[in-house]
């Protein structure tokens, strides 16, 4: 095998060595991650809404060791054990569900025959092989939610807990230090931060929803002081006053805790910040899903002032106004295994995206977080309580040069260019919106905004008394797709549009006549019907025309932009053509 080395994953890279470039897309496709074969997967544009990467970078949902033996195919003590365990974890959950006889034995040989070829030549991720085992387990059995009666009995016992006196001693108690304070709401900043420790402290003690008494033995106040031990300076920054109020994407981890974890999402929205939490789409052992809030009573009644977001593939526009709208919003990650990016839905990206901070529960999000080297697009903090039951806590900061673009910054951008619109429209011009290719063609970006520009400026030269709007004057490093649609939807509504140009072959020729240049190939022939988000502005400018007959639109007919689909997430080159 071909030989390479690398200390961190973060270091690997595409396009440096045609083999290593074969090795890294032989692990893509056996692992079924890869876009380009699967489409089922996330683009690379959206596997970047969440994990900070570059162009050419490579990136596996897995800890960097994992990583390193996958990639050179050794079964390593460490990773042999990380297979085991999902093995056992496997097989005793085959053996609870299903009674002893022939389709137990048909289920476990079939898993067995998955198991022994990917220890032959282990590339396969273990949570990977799991997934398919229990995909094999659940298509075979006919049983959809093995675990359903186990994370009811955890929600019933988790519910009375938290109705017991013993867990108002342990949270509500006050402190029997004396604040210290200058002003009242430094006093209450100080309450709410302890509020919050306490509550990510013992949202992490399982004992409290697995025993049907959880208390016996148990001192209260004893349990309280043993926070002295922990380092909760994080949560200070975090939180600081100055940071107002955050949009927060909360992962919850078990069954029973999510119930202690909804009392920390309460105590945010209290506070003021707005709070996105995600739950899986299906089984994946006990962990709460979108299902089990219709199947049991108890999480029906605990989310009730809940809105959930059924969707998969929410836009950004109603993904804001639903956080707008309501307090706290529920979301299906899409999935039915651990973090794994490339399957997580287009709503949870955009949640990621749109969010300011992380909180994760679960020793398997500090593995897929704190246990690499990449790093990722929004402020992390993983908290969990370890094999040994102590409490641990991970704060994993964004890299300084990942830029949030935030809706209030989008809209003040958008509304600069109104105010623009205004005073050209108070001077009797005649305002134009261009719309025109800008990454439909892969690889092309900046030739088509060479293009974009050089039509636009003939334009200015040739029209008088107009104002002009060229796309490609008002973008920003690091807005995306999301972002400027958001920004140009708002500009296109405002009432201010005149005219609204659809570039045309013959405008993509007269450019290139202006630069001096043959048109290439690639571009013969070439209109806005090839650009995704020139089919998206179409159907806002038909809608607009509704309202304001008076709007001209020149360019292509609109039934020509019907065979297009939504543009990509978060990506300017096209989404394939329908049928």
């Amino acid at each position: 095998m071909h030989n390479f080395a690398f200390n961190s994953a973060k270091e690997i890279r595409y396009g440096q060595d045609p083999v290593l470039d074969a090795l890294l897309l032989h692990f893509m496709t056996e692992n079924s991650l890869e876009h380009s074969i699967d489409p089922e997967n996330a683009t690379p544009e959206q596997i970047r809404f969440i994990v900070s990467l570059d162009e050419d970078s490579f990136y596996a949902p897995c800890g960097d060791w994992m990583l390193h033996f996958l990639l050179k195919a050794r079964l390593d003590e460490s990773l042999r054990n990380e297979y085991a365990d999902q093995w056992n974890l496997l097989v005793r959950t085959v053996c609870a569900a299903v009674p002893k006889g022939p389709a137990r034995r048909r289920i476990l040989h079939l898993c067995r025959h998955k198991f022994r070829m990917t220890l032959k030549a282990p590339i396969l991720i273990p949570s990977r092989l799991l997934k398919r085992m229990l995909t094999i387990f659940l298509a075979l059995s006919g049983i959809p939610d093995p675990f359903q009666e186990t994370k009811r009995a955890m929600n019933r016992r988790a519910q009375a807990f938290l109705e017991s006196s013993f867990y108002n001693r342990l949270v509500n108690v006050c402190p029997d230090e004396k604040l210290e304070c200058v002003r009242i709401t430094d006093l209450r900043f100080e309450l709410d931060l302890l509020e919050m420790a306490r509550l990510l402290f013992f949202s992490t003690h399982k004992p409290f929803w697995t025993r049907e008494d959880p208390t016996n033995g148990l001192n209260a106040d004893d349990m309280r002081k043993s926070l002295e031990r922990v380092d909760f300076s994080p949560l200070r920054t975090l939180f600081a006053t100055e940071r107002g109020s955050l949009r927060i994407l909360y992962l919850p981890r078990a069954s029973g805790g999510i119930l202690m974890d909804l009392k920390v999402v309460r105590s945010l929205l209290r506070q003021g910040h707005r709070v996105v939490l995600a739950l899986k789409d299906g089984f994946y052992f006990d962990s709460p899903t979108v299902w089990d809030l219709e199947s049991d009573p108890v999480l029906a009644e605990a989310f009730k002032d809940a809105y959930f977001l059924q969707s998969d593939r929410v836009t950004k526009n109603e993904l804001l106004q639903a956080t707008r709208e309501h307090a706290l919003v529920v979301i299906s990650d899409g999935t039915r295994e651990r973090f794994n990016p490339y399957r997580l839905s287009v709503t949870f990206a955009r949640a990621w995206k749109e969010c300011d901070l992380v909180l994760a529960k679960g020793e398997a999000y500090y593995r897929r977080f704190i246990g690499t080297s990449h790093e990722f697009t929004r402020d992390l903090l993983v908290f969990f309580c370890d094999a040994q039951g102590k409490f641990r806590m991970f704060f994993k900061a964004k890299p300084p040069h990942v830029h949030k673009f935030g809706a209030d910054a989008i809209l003040a951008k958008a509304d600069a260019i109104i105010s623009q619109m205004r005073e050209a429209r108070a001077e009797g011009k005649t305002v134009i919106f261009y719309s025109a290719v800008v990454g439909s063609i892969p690889g092309q970006v900046k030739t088509a905004i060479e293009v974009l520009n050089t039509f636009v400026n003939h334009l200015r030269s040739r029209l008088e008394g107009t104002f002009i709007i060229n796309p490609g004057e008002h973008f920003e490093e690091g807005m995306d797709a999301d972002d400027l649609m958001f920004m140009w939807e708002r500009v296109q509504r405002s009432g201010f549009l005149n005219v609204w140009r659809f570039q045309t072959d013959a405008d993509i020729e007269k450019s290139f006549e202006l630069m001096g240049k043959r048109v290439p190939p690639i571009w013969a022939g070439k209109d806005s019907t090839y650009s995704t988000g020139c089919t998206k502005e179409m159907q806002i400018a038909l809608s607009v025309q509704k309202r304001q007959p008076e709007l001209q639109i020149i360019g292509p007919s609109p039934e020509k932009f019907l065979r297009r689909r939504e543009y990509g997430v978060g990506r300017f080159s096209d989404v394939v053509v329908a049928g």
